[in-house]
């Protein structure tokens, strides 16, 4: 494989440098450097400049805004982007239900939801998990009855329980997994629902982690009214496109980019503390061996993401080798922000962060980069769960990949 990027390929590097510098908001990188949780303005501000750039989905069909970047175009975007320390657009709308819409979407269906969602006026929320339908995901309990109306359209009642919806408390809409025939086999008898969040009947609850941060929720259902022309594909055959959208989000959940930037920050963190010994933690033998040993996995994954990205650029799907990204790329993610809370030792603590009505009576001590460290570490637990459990990966390795 030839490591070494064409002059096109760097003057496109600088060009994406220069631009991230030039125009990512300022109050946004405030927020950053100070470690206030983010809000919908904060994540909409830089989506609607890289919508406004023409850049914010570069892997979109060309007609829909997409960028027609090479794969190696793609990985230094991806680079830059962590590099710079710039957030990532929000994968529910760009990454996950747009390809769903867009691969087996309605031209209605297409013309309503893209340009919406790639402009940012549309924020996505997903409702797949529920409480006893996680990584069995085909388990799911939600039902949709299908009627007429007194106004002689079709609709879907639909009634049940989502957990674990991620920044539904901003969401404008979501995508819906829900039973249209209890009586098919488990993984049969499901469609796909695009359901608008203001509808009556819909009830988000917060769940508060333990870090004290709103960022998931509980959705409840109840006699929600869904027109069918907001069903994506065939009735009953919506876990088609449940599967197609989990195979795109496995293969960004690898992160390589972000990671290796999570591993810099490991050693500037290690260069300011200090073992036992009175030696800086970076010199410590056994803390270097950990981070090098990351290293070279991480170099192994980031290999195995190229290769698909120009199996994905040839025209050929995400396919099982999603899987695999999906499982190193979120165990070198806990990795990392275990060595991050290592390196941070008793300043990475946990601190109370106070009752809402109690005013700012909590005052973390330390470095400033110590201060997330442990709700980072806690928080990346998850990202061996979501988008299919890491066992359920291993299962569809063995089976796709090894013909077990």
């Amino acid at each position: 494989m030839n490591l070494e990027f064409s002059p096109e390929d760097l003057a496109f590097r600088d060009e994406v440098r220069t631009f991230i510098a030039e125009n990512y908001p300022e109050q946004l990188r405030g927020k950053q450097d100070e470690g206030d949780d983010l809000g919908k303005d904060d994540f909409l501000a830089w989506h609607k400049v890289l919508a406004k750039k023409g850049w914010v989905a570069p892997s979109w069909p060309k007609e829909w805004g997409g960028t027609s970047w090479t794969p190696t175009q793609k990985y230094i975007w991806s680079e830059e982007l962590a590099r710079a320390d710039a957030i990532a657009v929000l994968p529910f709308g760009i990454n996950m239900v747009s390809p769903v819409i867009y691969t087996f979407g309605t031209k209605e269906q297409k013309e309503k939801f893209l340009p919406a969602t790639y402009n940012g006026e549309i924020w996505w929320c997903q409702g797949y998990s529920e409480p006893g339908a996680g990584s069995d995901l085909a388990s799911l309990k939600t039902k949709a009855e299908r009627i007429t109306g007194d106004d002689g359209k079709e609709y879907y009642i639909v009634n049940g329980q989502k957990t674990w919806t991620t920044l539904a408390q901003f969401a404008d809409w979501g995508f819906f997994l829900v039973r249209t025939d209890p009586t098919a086999k488990i993984q049969e008898g499901i469609s796909f629902l695009l359901i608008d969040m203001k509808t009556p009947g819909i009830t988000v609850r917060p769940i508060i982690t333990m870090d004290g941060s709103h960022e998931v929720n509980e959705v409840w259902l109840e006699n929600v009214k869904v027109p069918v022309e907001n069903r994506v594909f065939e009735e009953n055959k919506g876990w088609t496109c449940a599967k197609f959208l989990l195979a795109h989000e496995r293969s960004g959940i690898a992160g390589v980019a972000r990671s290796k930037r999570g591993i810099e920050r490991i050693r500037e963190m290690a260069g300011t503390e200090f073992s036992d010994d009175g030696e800086s933690l970076i010199k410590d033998a056994s803390f270097k061996r950990k981070v090098a040993e990351l290293e070279i996995d991480l170099t192994a994954l980031e290999y195995t993401e190229l290769r698909t990205l120009a199996s994905e650029s040839a025209g050929k799907g995400p396919g099982p080798e999603s899987s695999l990204l999906k499982i190193k790329g979120t165990e070198i993610q806990q990795r990392i922000t275990d060595l991050a809370l290592e390196a941070a030792g008793h300043y990475g603590a946990p601190y109370f962060r106070g009752f809402p009505d109690d005013g700012d009576n909590a005052h973390p001590i330390g470095p400033d980069y110590a201060h997330r460290t442990a709700p980072n570490y806690f928080n990346t637990r998850k990202t061996s769960i979501y988008g299919g459990s890491n066992e359920i990966q291993r299962n569809i390795i063995a089976k796709m990949v090894l013909g077990l």
